[in-house]
């Protein structure tokens, strides 16, 4: 009988990225290294490369979650420097087109039950809130008015594609435009 070939050289990237993914279909309980390390095609033993405990890969996860998902958009000196409704546009396109909401329910589920993951949650929200909050402060919004565009642009583009699956990205990227227009619409004098 054949051998089996073994994929060497994982890297710590992989294993969170498959940790999120295994994530996004059972519950924090259910990721075990045993279980990665199967879905990554390689030995158990690989993880302790990274690694040196399941909640050592948990603090890792959501390290990762946070940079990965919020931070390549709030820290992207790229994005930071457009004006500020092509920023909430560019935005925009970022998170459809990375899919950067996939993870979403996941994430937020687990932190029902988790501080650290509560914690986790928190900071991601504080930075999308501050990164589209300052665009629509630049625009001229201020108190409700600012509150409640920002929250709205929060929600709708973290909910969208979870909320309705069946949109097309074409569909969703043409969207875009008119919602930014709806939502910086009545700029105050």
């Amino acid at each position: 009988m054949a051998k089996e070939k073994v994929r060497r050289g994982v890297s710590k990237a992989q294993w969170l990225e498959t940790a999120l993914i295994f994530l996004s279909d059972h519950s924090i309980s259910e990721i075990t290294i045993e279980e990665l390390a199967k879905e990554l095609g390689i030995a158990k033993s690989g993880f302790y490369w990274h690694f040196k405990t399941r909640g050592e890969l948990i603090d890792a996860l959501l390290d990762y979650w946070v940079h990965e998902i919020t931070e390549v958009i709030t820290n992207n000196v790229e994005v930071d420097g457009l004006e500020p409704k092509v920023r909430l546009v560019r935005c925009a396109e970022m998170i459809s087109e990375l899919d950067l909401t996939r993870y979403e329910i996941g994430i937020r589920q687990f932190s029902l039950r988790d501080e650290t993951a509560l914690r986790a949650v928190k900071k991601a929200n504080n930075l999308r809130m501050d990164f589209i909050r300052k665009a629509f402060e630049e625009l001229g919004f201020s108190g409700d008015d600012l509150e409640m565009r920002t929250m709205l642009f929060a929600c709708y583009h973290t909910w969208e594609t979870s909320m309705f699956p069946g949109v097309s990205r074409k569909l969703r990227k043409e969207l875009i435009g008119k919602r930014m227009d709806l939502l910086t619409a009545n700029v105050p004098s």
